[in-house]
């Protein structure tokens, strides 16, 4: 296991290691040029291994999100046995996801960008999925301060898979003050309803008329305590349903810290966007530096396929067959306003 520290001729600069791919810095400037690292996370491989609950910066795999009672129907097939980590549903891969194993990784290079490339062969039956699954995940830091992400994989029989990062931001830096005062603006006009377990009931719900609409940009802190209370969550935890055409590479998000002038815009192939208020740190996670995360003292922006998806026939699909390549891209676009 091993830390790989990218930077661009503009000196950002993003750190990751090969356990979990997980990415421990990103580091951007303001509007002054100074710059700060805007996502949160541990100093060492071990911290980790140790203490990484919370997925910070992590790969997330093989299904992003939930999966309801672990278990779902594939072609006739009736697939259970995936580990209940999350009350009696299956959370972000299970008891060892793609956030706990070890990659193998190269480092790349191109036309205006320096990256690392992640392999990682998940073996028929890992965490109850079926079939070997080859995953690739490669991460390029652009001279444009962007922030790629192109996901592949095959597999050998037909399966499920839905990946995802999972950093958390604070674009005031990740010991800077709640990002509650962050504007954020999601190009949704739909959500997926969930019920007290966070599992999608298959209703796809306008966000007119409540908390859950973002079209127009308003503070994180907002609407957070009554999405809290509507879906039991602590916050917002949901997964937004994206503008676009399936497979076009769109804008999904954008995140603005009004003080430091940082602003981020995620664009992605994905149909959908977990947005996060990191309702579930609570302070007892000691991350680098010292720094104590506090309940909401970062989010994320999780560009996925839709949780529960085996499970809900309309919803996209997730399921890859052989012979089929999956693909995917999520950019992190770093600016300034």
């Amino acid at each position: 296991m091993e830390f790989f520290t990218l930077e661009n001729k503009n000196g950002m600069k993003l750190k990751l290691t090969n356990f979990g791919g997980i990415v421990s810095e990103i580091h951007v400037p303001d509007r002054d040029g100074t710059l700060a690292d805007v996502t949160l996370g541990f100093e060492t491989v071990e911290e980790y291994q140790d203490h990484n609950d919370a997925y910070f910066g992590a790969i997330i795999g093989r299904f992003g999100n939930r999966i309801g009672d672990c278990s779902f129907c594939l072609d006739g097939t009736y697939v259970s046995g995936l580990h209940a980590n999350d009350g009696k549903n299956h959370l972000h891969g299970g008891k060892r996801g793609f956030d706990k194993v070890v990659w193998d990784a190269e480092e790349i290079s191109g036309d205006g960008f320096t990256g690392v490339k992640l392999s990682y062969l998940s073996k028929d039956g890992e965490e109850g999925y079926p079939g070997n699954l080859q995953a690739t995940v490669i991460y390029k830091l652009t001279d444009a301060n962007e922030w790629v992400i192109e996901y592949e994989a095959t597999a050998d029989k037909t399966t499920v898979y839905n990946p995802t990062n999972h950093a958390y931001f604070n674009l005031a830096g990740h010991a800077g003050p709640s990002p509650l005062d962050h504007e954020l603006q999601i190009n949704s006009e739909f959500y997926t309803a969930t019920d007290d377990g966070g599992i999608p009931t298959g209703a796809i719900v306008p966000v007119a008329g409540c908390g859950m609409d973002f079209r127009q940009a308003k503070a994180i802190g907002q609407d957070v305590d009554e999405a809290g209370v509507v879906s039991s969550r602590g916050g917002f935890d949901h997964n937004w349903v994206i503008d676009k055409r399936p497979d076009e590479f769109a804008l999904a998000a954008t995140a603005w810290d009004p003080k430091s002038g940082r602003e981020m815009k995620v664009y992605t192939t994905e149909p959908g966007v977990q947005f996060y208020s990191g309702n579930f740190l609570d302070g007892s996670l000691k991350g680098k530096g010292g720094t104590v995360y506090q309940k909401r003292s970062g989010f994320c922006l999780e560009t996925q396929h839709f949780p529960n998806s085996p499970n809900i026939g309309h919803f996209p699909t997730t399921t890859l067959r052989p012979g089929e390549v999956f693909k995917s891209k999520t950019v992190y676009a770093f600016g300034v306003r």
